[in-house]
């Protein structure tokens, strides 16, 4: 009973990540009228989550490491609902950007714990399997059904109580977990790179800030001149740290193994289309199409449902064909889908079956690159490999929801200088534009062919990329002369 006590605080935990990740984009235009955000505002609030989770992850497992898992887990349940409590109190949209960055932390960490709890609470046989795959199918269904959770509590209630629910979920969680999660700790838990972590951290915030603000600050003003030479050496450092840390948290030898090479390829290829689209596609949906929230909602569980579904057939397809076969065709195929979208958009048709078809595809690829990132390697790295893993999902997402949100706003200006060449503020109108507002001396037909060629240029982009990424792929897994794994010093 206990167990099973425990296993409900991990999967309301891995809920409350599921649902902070999909239902938030829903919120878009509804933050922009209520909040008066702007375009590049609204990027933050989307991505400050992401770059926080990213900044936490790899220092959290450590942490737990030393100093209990369920010290730590329960540390960060309490600050996701007191930061998800600061996001649904949120009076302007600064405040919510450092809410959500707040609430990043805690989320990461959260996260980060769960697995633990569930390898050290659960540690063999049938119950840990039951186990993970209990947390997997509350995960994927706050990932699948976030969006329409979202737009329902929108459209009964209001944009606060998408933030202001996980208060309720954090208390209850919080309850279980403490009388029925076991503590465990590593005694032999390594020291924790700080010094790669930081560097890391400031390389993907200065590269984020350059794409996201350097078209507003010039790229040759001294603030951008600044940061790319911070962030350069960040990047830098950071490889130097990391080949010389006695325990890294980013061990390159691991990149000579071509299966996980070949997977995180995979890892990358996901998290560069198919999720970043998810934060801009609610702005279309609703701005070009007219949809409610509710509506937008029940159009986004189209593109994520079929993630929760396919996972089975993904991992018997890999048991037949291998992963060296499946993850680029599913890559390939998330670029077909994403091909289908830009029909659909650019002739005014539905977006249902390519957003089905990419949705499907990631389902099918998702499994077997987690598998293979982590069966690759030798057993003493597989924690490393994961998180490697991760970090790249994540990294690649915030860069990309930052490079996807340039190219929306560089596809609006170059369809608004058609219709009104001599206005000097394209830039501004374009931003506004993308971000779901109405902007005035524009018609309603005007401002749909903008929003449709802005999301033309960025569904190409997200196809071309993905595509690369799956030949990549192809090619590290398929490599005649260098497929033996390497073999990994332990530590």
């Amino acid at each position: 009973m206990k167990n099973t006590l425990a296993l409900m605080a991990v999967c309301l935990a891995a809920l409350m990540s599921g649902l902070e990740i999909s239902s938030v984009p829903v919120l878009s235009p509804v933050l922009e009228q209520e909040l008066h955000a702007s375009f590049r505002e609204l990027q933050w609030i989307m991505n400050a989550y992401t770059l926080a989770c990213t900044t936490v992850l790899m220092a959290t497992g450590t942490l737990a490491d030393r100093y209990g898992r369920k010290r730590v887990f329960i540390i960060s349940i309490i600050a996701f609902g007191l930061t998800s409590l600061m996001c649904g109190l949120a009076t302007s949209s600064q405040w919510l950007i450092a809410a959500r960055f707040a609430q990043g932390l805690s989320g990461g960490a959260m996260l980060t714990c769960l697995i633990a709890i569930l390898s050290s609470q659960f540690p063999q046989g049938k119950a840990r399997s039951q186990a993970f795959a209990a947390w997997g199918i509350t995960f994927g269904f706050g990932l699948g059904f976030g969006p329409i959770i979202g737009g329902i509590l929108v459209a009964w209630f209001n944009w606060r109580w998408v933030f202001l629910v996980h208060v309720f979920i954090a208390i209850l969680t919080l309850i279980l977990a403490l009388k029925n999660v076991v503590e465990s700790r590593d005694g032999q838990a390594k020291k924790l790179d700080l010094g790669g972590l930081i560097t890391l951290s400031v390389t993907v915030m200065g590269a984020t800030f350059l794409i996201t603000q350097g078209s507003s600050l010039g790229l040759g003003s001294v603030i951008a001149r600044t940061v790319l030479l911070v962030t350069a050496l960040s990047a830098g450092m950071f490889i130097w740290i990391e080949k010389r840390h006695p325990h890294p948290m980013f061990d390159f030898s691991v990149f000579r193994v071509r299966a996980f090479s070949g997977a995180l390829m995979g890892s990358v290829g996901m998290n560069f289309s198919f999720w970043p689209l998810m934060i801009y596609l609610p702005v279309y949906y609703q701005s070009g199409l007219g949809y409610d929230s509710v509506t937008t909602g029940l159009a986004l569980l189209a593109y994520t449902l079929p993630t929760l579904l396919m996972p089975p057939l993904g991992e018997k397809l890999t048991a037949r064909y291998g992963a060296s076969r499946i993850i680029p065709f599913g890559l390939f195929t998330i670029g077909a889908g994403f091909i289908l979208m830009l029909i659909a958009v650019v002739h005014h048709l539905s977006l249902l079956p390519g957003a089905l078809l990419a949705g499907m595809a990631l389902g099918l690829t998702n499994t077997p690159v987690t598998n293979t990132t982590t069966g690759s390697v030798a057993a003493n790295r597989a924690g490393m490999a994961s998180g490697i893993d991760i970090s790249a999902r994540l990294i690649t997402l915030a860069v990309n929801i930052a490079l996807m949100g340039s190219l929306l706003v560089a596809g609006i200006a170059a369809s608004l200088k058609k219709v009104m060449p001599a206005a000097g503020e394209l830039s501004s109108f374009a931003e506004r534009i993308a971000g779901g507002s109405v902007v005035e001396g524009l018609q309603t037909a005007q401002i749909g062919q903008a929003l449709t060629d802005g999301f033309a240029v960025i569904l190409i982009y997200g196809a071309a990329g993905v595509w690369i990424l799956a030949l990549m792929s192809y090619l590290l897994f398929n490599d005649k002369g260098r497929r033996k794994t390497v073999t990994c010093e332990p530590y």
